[in-house]
């Protein structure tokens, strides 16, 4: 660092301009000294980086840096990197420093832990969404496709696999991390210089512009129960002194591993649906039920139409239709139960599927190597060149796939909801044959009514509800992104200055899945008794291959730009200089995601996909106007052309008014543009989407005795896309203001509201569509109440009956929900920033940085005007994975620095939500019913519906220790969740994710989190 300051001050010296200096200060840790060339450069597709060594966390984006180090420097947003327009519009800038702090080591974690991060935003810790594996950020709640992420001002290809299989986003798990110097989050609600997408806002990752020397870091650790260790190696080497030799070039190389967490070591509430110690129902009843979930074979005996036909099994026909038995009583590794009612007779193994299968943290390894060079053209012209490889594997683990009554097998109603499940037969014989009259037919060795029924095979079927526990289930999904970009910038003289850009990346995706049943497979084994379900132990390799081959299915997707900008000082004003700009861009991009299950051959697979091309052709200009020293203003627009046909012009105006230095008054207005997505728009892409459903009271009256039938299940809805879609266009204001009473202090207060209109959702009225279902007596009376709620709805798979009490509505299984424009969203709320750099002593300070965001509203008007309220519960349940949207949300870093020793406490807080959701509850007399009378918690009937209805606050404080021994080496130790703070019982969150919320609450069941390290810099 004093080597930096002299090399500063060095310059200064020698008489180099004013922009020169300050961009010199700006340079990253260990790196030379800006040229002229690099202060000229204004525009902000690769804003100019700041010092982060020795200056606390900006605030905003007129933070206030330490006393005699000069201010921050924020251009994202602008083309102007040194005038007034830098601070018009809201911005959190995370630096290296703050980072550092907070043990900070990935993008996903930077990101989100933005307290502006909020509603339908996507953790690595969310295994079973589309984007499993992946990691967005969701800005104002406004969804991933309405945040833009950028990386040194520039897009990168999108994660092929939407989630909810049209929401397009970068994946932050691809983005390498140690070369990142600060993060710039621009919380407006558009972007003329980056897009219009920009709905919810822009995040930019800025690397290290220049960099000389060798530095490293290598770090370890685990959880304080010895598990999901974690382990990270960066280095990075520079060669090239950019003043004297006019170039600078460096290579870096960086690798992260983070290791499984289970349900099982977490205990409850976390591994079992079972929440009857906590006064709840049971929402999985493995222990009641003898026809849910069993890895050891529960059979009732039925008839058979087709004995040759496995899925010709008849309902009803049993004379015994509540007898079940296990094929092998002696197998009950976790202990059996008995069952003895009217409905059901019989005993079976006891199990907890969660405990002994889900996972709370999957496997994930990345790495990632990156190049960068910047030369000196000549005098007036600068170059720069990158290029990156970055790789992530995540492996995820979960429950094996089963036979069970109340699930579809198969894609298609020939399949699915003609049969009560698959039936065993009582002859086996060579495949391909009809075993009536086959030379080798024999006895079905899993058959427990063969023998009995050997003259009347049709009378003999079992019927049998089983997981097929010697098929383990996992799937590994495989991320290449390669990126390159490449620019120049300079004088032209006459005092224009110019950009010129261009990128180019490209996403490969590769899905893995183990353990799907498929179905020939399955019928051509149980046909010929290839498969044991007595014991299946004893199952060879082959049969199970037979029966659950691997799938893989590749996805990429790709994006190509070339950008450019101009900017002129036109003249001077009483303020400053009047700063004009222009730019445009082209883009390219495209989509290929795979539909995995296309043949409809597996059970249980994903049949989602998306495709198409586009380019996208935009102009937009900006213009800084600083009329006195006490206001400025600024415009700017941008128009963008899509080939698909949609164009539209964005404006934005901003304003800044400074009565006094030691305040500032700030506002803007802008309008923004979504295009719709490949999924959205293209028919030839559709998507199928589950969520937890529980039945309602009705249903499960209607259904006594069949515990099975009746519990929660997956749901499913299905879209695909529509070319008739309209684009999504907001209007965004922010008004604000900054403080900074001393040059130690400085605070935010910034309000925003934002309103998309035109929003591309699926299925909005699906509360309604599904209530309806449920509201009659019967499938074809369900079907027609559930069409008649809006155009586009309609019944696609209905169960098959209960086969004990098969005169009752069946389950809706799938049903269409279409993609419409709803009639719109609002999102508003208020944002808190400070710092503050306090000297206690000489060589002691505290280092003070609040961020903190209250949702104010988070509102969706349905086209026919009914408002779903989400702001403070666990909506939009069906966007947010369940996750909510919770009303408060932030954090507060202090750090105390003595000498060569820092303490630093990262104190994170999230504010309780409320277990209802809109998007979830019917309306009446068009008004949604929020209270607790409608909690998603599986109160019993007659329990406390108010005292389960909220999920309690969550506070937890990180702890990080460090060391300076020399110019050299650092040392440091870390504390995550210091208290061992536990994660608060969200019994209404998906029933994948058992009882918590992995978006806000993961710190809390990860634990108490130890990791050490050191860093090197020669």
């Amino acid at each position: 660092m004093v080597t930096f300051v002299n090399s500063a001050i060095s310059t200064l010296r020698h008489g180099v301009s004013a922009a020169a200096l300050l961009t010199a200060i700006a340079a990253p840790a260990y790196a030379q000294n800006a040229t002229p060339i690099q202060a000229a450069d204004a525009a902000a597709d690769q804003p100019a980086a700041q010092d982060a060594q020795d200056k606390p966390a900006a605030t905003g984006s007129a933070a206030q840096s330490d006393p005699g180090q000069g201010t921050a420097i924020v251009v994202t947003g602008t083309l102007f990197r040194d005038s007034n327009a830098t601070s018009i519009s809201p911005v959190t800038v995370l630096t290296s420093e703050t980072l550092e702090r907070a043990n900070i080591t990935t993008a996903q974690d930077a990101i989100r832990s933005v307290s502006a991060d909020s509603a339908g935003s996507i953790s690595t810790g969310f295994r079973n969404g589309f984007s499993a594996g992946g990691a967005a950020v969701s800005l104002r709640g406004l969804g991933v496709s309405s945040t833009v992420v950028l990386i040194d001002g520039l897009r990168s290809a999108n994660f092929p696999l939407n989630d909810d299989g049209h929401n397009a986003y970068v994946d932050l798990n691809s983005i390498p991390f140690s070369i990142v110097d600060r993060i710039e989050v621009l919380k407006d609600g558009a972007s003329s210089t980056y897009g219009a997408d920009a709905i919810g806002g822009v995040v930019n990752l800025i690397s290290k512009k220049h960099f000389r020397g060798v530095e490293g870091s290598v770090q370890g650790g685990a959880t304080e129960r010895a598990d999901g260790s974690h382990y990270r190696a960066t280095l990075t080497a520079g060669y090239g002194d950019y003043e004297e030799q006019g170039f600078n070039v460096y290579l870096n190389g960086e690798y992260t591993y983070d290791g499984y967490i289970t349900n099982h070591a977490r205990g409850y509430p976390f591994n079992t649906l079972d929440l009857r110690p906590s006064g709840l129902k049971d929402r999985n009843r493995n222990d009641d039920s003898l026809t849910t979930a069993n890895t050891q074979a529960v059979v009732t005996r039925v008839t058979q139409s087709d004995t040759n036909n496995p899925l010709a099994g008849q309902i009803g026909a049993s004379p015994f239709p509540n007898q079940y038995q296990l094929l092998n009583a002696n197998a009950c590794p976790y202990g059996s139960f008995t069952v003895n009612t009217d409905k059901e007779q019989g005993t079976g193994c006891a199990h907890n599927l969660a405990d002994e299968y889900n996972i709370i943290q999957p496997r994930q390894q990345r790495y990632s190597t990156t190049a960068h060079l910047t030369a000196r053209l000549n005098d007036n012209l600068e170059g720069f060149a990158t290029a990156s490889y970055s790789h992530s594997d995540v492996s995820i683990t979960g429950g094996p796939s089963s036979i069970l009554q109340n699930q579809p097998f198969g894609g298609s109603a020939a399949l699915s909801s003609k049969n009560p499940g698959i039936v065993l037969p009582v002859y086996v014989c060579s495949a391909g044959v009809n075993c009536a009259t086959a030379a080798d037919k024999r006895l079905n060795p899993n058959n427990p009514y063969a023998a009995a029924f050997a003259g009347n095979p049709s009378a003999g079927a079992a019927r049998i509800y089983y997981l097929f526990s010697d098929i383990p289930a996992n799937s590994d999904r495989y991320v290449d992104v390669f990126r390159a970009t490449a620019g120049i910038s300079g004088n032209l003289g006459a005092g224009f200055r110019f950009r010129l850009n261009g990128v180019y990346a490209r996403d490969d995706f590769s899905l893995t899945q183990r353990g799907s049943i498929n179905i020939q497979g399955l019928l051509n084994a149980i046909n010929t008794g290839a498969y044991n379900f007595v014991n299946p132990e004893r199952n060879g390799a082959a049969v199970r291959n037979q029966i659950s081959p691997d799938r893989t299915t590749p996805s990429s997707s790709t994006v190509a730009t070339i950008g450019g900008s101009i900017i002129k000082a036109v003249t001077a004003l009483p303020g400053g200089d009047l700063n004009m700009g222009a730019g445009f861009q082209i883009r390219r991009e495209t989509l290929m995601n795979r539909n995995q299950n296309a043949d409809l051959s597996y059970y249980g697979l994903n049949t989602s996909s998306a495709q198409g091309h586009q380019t996208v052709t935009a102009g937009f200009f900006e213009i800084d106007a600083p009329f006195a020293n006490e206001l400025d203003l600024n415009v700017s627009g941008r128009y963008d052309h899509y080939s698909q046909g949609y164009s539209h012009f964005s404006p934005k105006v901003g304003v800044k008014f400074t009565p006094i230095e030691q305040i500032a008054l700030r506002a803007t207005y802008s309008q923004g543009f979504r295009a719709p997505t490949f999924a959205e728009n293209n028919p030839a892409s559709s998507y199928a989407g589950f969520s937890s459903f529980t039945p309602p009271q009705s249903f499960v009256d209607a259904h006594p005795g069949n515990l099975a039938y009746t519990s929660t299940y997956q749901l499913g809805g299905g879209a695909a896309g529509n070319p008739d879609i309209l684009p999504e266009v907001s209007r965004s204001i922010t008004l604000g203001t900054i403080l900074k009473p001393a040059r130690w202090f400085s605070l935010t207060v910034d309000y925003y509201n934002i309103k998309k209109s035109n929003l591309i959702v699926s299925g909005p009225l699906r509360g309604e569509a599904v209530e309806a279902y449920y509201g009659q007596a019967n499938a074809t009376a369900g079907c027609a109440a559930l069409a008649a709620v809006g155009e586009g709805y309609k019944c696609n798979v209905i169960d098959a009956p209960d086969p004990v009490n098969p005169n009752a509505l069946p389950h809706l299984l799938v049903f269409d929900v279409p993609y419409v424009n709803a009639n719109y969203e609002v999102s508003s709320g208020i944002d808190v920033q400070a710092s503050a750099t306090v000297p206690i002593s000489e060589g002691v300070r505290l280092i003070s940085r609040l961020d903190v965001t209250r949702v104010l509203r988070l509102d969706l008007v349905t086209p026919a005007g009914v408002v779903e309220k989400y702001a403070g519960t666990l909506g939009p349940y069906e966007l947010s994975s369940g996750g909510g949207t919770p009303r408060i949300r932030g954090n507060w870093q202090n750090a105390l620095e003595a000498g060569k020793f820092s303490l630093t406490a990262t104190t994170y807080y999230v504010g309780r939500i409320k277990q209802v959701a809109a998007d979830e509850i019917a309306p009446i007399d068009n008004v949604i019913d929020l209270s607790c009378k409608n909690t998603l918690a599986p109160v019993p009937s007659g329990g406390d519906r108010n005292n389960q209805c909220y999920v309690r606050p969550f506070i937890y404080v990180d702890l990080n220790a460090g060391v300076q021994v020399n110019d050299q080496f650092r040392f440091f130790f870390n504390v995550q969740n210091l208290t061992d703070a536990r994660a608060p019982l969200a019994s209404g969150a998906y029933t994948s994710n058992p009882n918590y919320l992995s978006s806000w609450h993961y710190a809390g069941l990860v634990g108490r989190n130890f990791s050490a390290g050191a860093s090197f810099n020669f």
